[in-house]
């Protein structure tokens, strides 16, 4: 580091040198400082000319500091192995006279990298001239703290948006710093612009050379996205670095935990080793960089490449998809393209023939699986950068190429399934709104919790919820949503939960030694499995309130959606009014069902959601859980006692082929497709369509009565899938009562009797 310590000296008496010249009148020769200690003296004034009384002479400086800090980290790091490829690639002055092209530089030299950032006054943004290849030493010190570096607040990335706009991703502090190179060279948007650009028609033609204007000729090939772009793995969809398939949704940046979820939290800023005895806090038996190929956190329950093991790390589930793909490729080139192809990843362009040269034969449905291959090679931190959303582009690329993808699986459990609406259905926004982030977003629920907010009925049925505000973006839940990370693994408390009716609802009052209320862990899980509406919704809605006779339409009057996996509204029955239940009928209350399988936790998995069919099998042997019946016995009243999934589903039938009959009696025949209620005026039994090829709502159509059937169609055939084991009985009973109210027979029905108080 010695040289190091002589060039910020060096600085310094630059800076000392300006000082004393600024001090001279014009007519003295200016006097040059030389290095301290032997500094020259400060210049005196001719004896003939006048001279002003001049500033004291600067003290010699002090080197600005004695020992470089983490100078011995920097040494041994990738960032300072000179003799490496990645800055000796130019060396070769007769095939790079000018050194590091500015293509390059950015990355590959501390000059570039400052020239990019604007730190030598130029335009930031862009490299402006070749660095020499005998300055390319290395990412030095000054390159990450030049105070350009310390100052930037967000860096572009190659992807683009919707609007064709660079992505830009701000708000990552010090490690904005890393962002600049690893973030690799080509996106989605690069590949869909070279497949523009060769105006490709058919994606498995192979594409041929186009002549330029200025004589030249460009080739339609492989685009590599360069190396070590975690970056692009990291933030996934956020900057679509992979190619992203249309008509696919992709997991968002992996948060994993907070503290932990950024370069500089991971990995060592100077050494860029892996902070392995940190992970090693969670990740138990962690011991070395190699041991975190072997975690698998509890958000990863499913079998992604198909090969019968759930329990070896991400990192082999990825091996495994990588070696599918590659397989996918060489038959597709060689059944589609007409050639075989060859991977070499030590070798450019790694995509070869059989002859070792570069494959000629690209299509560009080809290209695009190439791209997403060689993505997840170059990262090969891919496994904890982005996981799931490699896993996702591979999936996705095996499946476009024609591969067999039946037994891998592409997303995980709803909690952790990043690349759902559930948790992108904000993105353009840049936030999840308040209104939605309780249940929509990683950090939502415990806010709401620590705040001890509340949930508001107002008069008109809708609800006003105050405690919480705007969150971030979530890709799933992470750990502390759940989880009280001050108590690890103790879930955050929660007594009871406000239902949109206004009922305060728990699974379980229990009290300590100490007479505090405790609740049982479920209480957390019917904090969002609630609904969003209510019978109250219905009928303190204004326009509902204003029709007097309920079969009478009111154009004012729109269909209602109590929201999604209502599972708890369900449950509850009648204590939760959360379904329209009519005024001269009783309904059966929470479903007790067996002891310990009477609420959330107690029948489904608390990581995977997946019901325990294994409990279920001690009552229910010998039958899956579509054939379990009830006391009810024929609830649908078909003569034969049938597993009551299939008892409820009949009812659903009759119920629809009920309000199709009152609404073409009453107002307009009605259709229900895509979970929702649309205009059907040639009774074909689907959705009528406008001149966009748009469905026609049947909003303006509903009577109060069937706005009331349509809600509890909607609701129990869709929003709860559910319905036959949450609680078989009170659905049963309101399925029943819809279909009388429309006017259908409910003679040959069995409806269950409500137990005695």
């Amino acid at each position: 580091m010695k040289s190091n310590k002589l060039f910020i000296v060096g600085l310094v008496m630059i800076a000392l040198a300006a000082f004393l010249v600024a001090c001279q009148p014009a007519a003295v020769e200016t006097a040059v400082a030389t290095p301290c200690p032997e500094a020259a003296p400060c210049p005196t004034c001719p004896e003939a000319a006048p001279c002003p009384t001049a500033a004291p002479c600067p003290d010699c400086p002090k080197p600005i500091v004695e020992t470089v800090p983490y100078a011995d980290k920097w040494v041994a790091s990738g960032h300072n192995n000179v003799t490496g490829e990645q800055f000796r690639h130019w060396d070769d002055a007769a095939a790079n006279p000018d050194g590091v092209p500015t293509s390059c530089a950015k990355c590959h030299s501390t000059a570039g990298y400052l020239d990019f950032l604007g730190a030598d006054g130029s335009e930031a943004g862009k490299v402006d001239a070749p660095v020499p290849a005998a300055n390319a030493q290395g990412i030095q010190c000054i390159a990450c703290h030049d105070p350009a570096a310390n100052n930037m607040s967000g860096v572009a990335f190659p992807g683009k948006d919707e609007e064709g706009n660079a992505i830009v991703v701000e708000g990552l502090g010090d490690a904005t710093r890393c962002l600049v190179c690893h973030q690799g060279r080509e996106s989605k948007a690069s590949i869909d612009g070279a497949i523009e650009k060769f105006a490709v028609t058919d994606v498995d033609a192979v594409v041929a050379p186009i002549k330029n204007t200025d004589g030249t000729e460009s080739i339609f090939g492989f685009r590599n996205i360069h190396y070590f772009a975690a970056a692009a793995t990291l933030f996934g969809t956020e900057t679509k670095g992979g190619y992203e398939y249309e008509g696919k949704t992709y997991d968002a940046q992996f948060r994993h935990v907070e503290g932990y979820d950024t370069c500089v939290g991971c990995h060592d800023p100077h050494s860029l080793e892996v902070k392995v005895e940190q992970c090693a806090e969670c990740h138990e038996g962690v011991t070395t960089v190699e041991d975190l190929q072997k975690v698998r956190m509890v958000s990863s329950t499913h079998d992604y490449d198909g090969d019968g093991n759930v329990e070896e790390g991400v990192a082999e589930e990825i091996t495994g998809m990588q070696e599918a793909l590659l397989a996918a490729i060489q038959t597709y080139a060689k059944d589609k393209a007409g050639a075989e192809i060859v991977y070499d990843g030590a070798t450019y362009p790694y995509f070869m023939g059989t002859d070792g040269k570069a494959y000629p034969n690209w299509t560009a449905r080809l290209l695009k699986a190439a791209y997403n291959y060689q993505l997840s090679v170059k990262d090969p931190g891919k496994f904890a950068h982005g996981g799931k959303y490699v896993i996702e582009l591979i999936y996705d690329s095996i499946e476009d190429l024609g591969g067999d993808v039946s037994m891998m699986a592409r997303e995980d459990a709803g909690h952790f399934a990043g690349n759902t609406m559930a948790f992108r259905d904000w993105d353009g926004e840049g936030e999840v709104p308040y209104n939605c982030a309780k249940c929509h977003s990683a950090t939502g629920l415990p806010e709401f919790i620590k705040n001890n907010g509340t949930v508001a009925v107002l008069a008109n049925g809708s609800i006003l919820q105050a405690g919480i505000g705007a969150q971030p973006l979530a890709n799933g839940f992470m750990c502390s949503t759940c989880h009280n990370t001050a108590d690890f693994p103790s879930i955050h408390a929660v007594g009871q939960a406000v239902f949109p009716s206004g009922k305060s609802l728990t699974f379980s009052t229990e009290k300590t030694e100490a007479g505090a209320n405790v609740a049982v862990n479920a209480n957390i899980c019917i904090m969002c499995h609630q609904g969003r509406t209510s019978k109250l919704t219905l009928t303190n809605d204004a326009a509902v309130k204003a029709t007097a006779d309920k079969d009478t339409v009111n154009e004012k009057i729109t269909a209602k959606n109590i929201h999604y996996f209502t599972a708890g509204a369900t449950l509850f029955g009648t204590e939760a009014q959360a379904l329209y239940e009519y005024a001269d009928k009783t309904y059966n209350g929470r479903n007790m069902h067996a002891p310990g399988f009477d609420n959330c936790l107690g029948c489904h998995d608390k990581h995977s959601l997946v019901i325990k069919e294994e409990a279920c099998a001690t009552c229910h042997a010998g039958k899956t859980l579509e054939e379990i019946t009830m006391t009810s016995g024929d609830l649908d009243g078909d003569g034969t006692v049938e597993g009551v999934k299939v008892e409820l589903e009949q009812l659903r039938a009759d119920l629809l082929v009920a309000i199709q009959a009152y609404a073409e009696a009453k107002s307009k025949p009605i259709a229900y497709e895509a979970n929702n209620w649309y205009l059907d005026a040639d009774k074909d039994g689907k959705a009528d369509r406008n001149d966009a090829g748009s469905r026609v709502s049947y909003n303006g159509n509903f009577t109060p009565n069937l706005l009331f059937a349509a809600y509890n169609f909607r609701t129990l055939a869709y929003n709860d899938p559910g319905t036959f084991a949450h609680n078989p009985k009170y659905v049963a009973q309101v399925l029943i009562d819809t279909i009388e109210a429309m006017g259908g027979d409910v003679s040959k029905y069995n409806r269950p009797e409500v137990p005695a108080p």
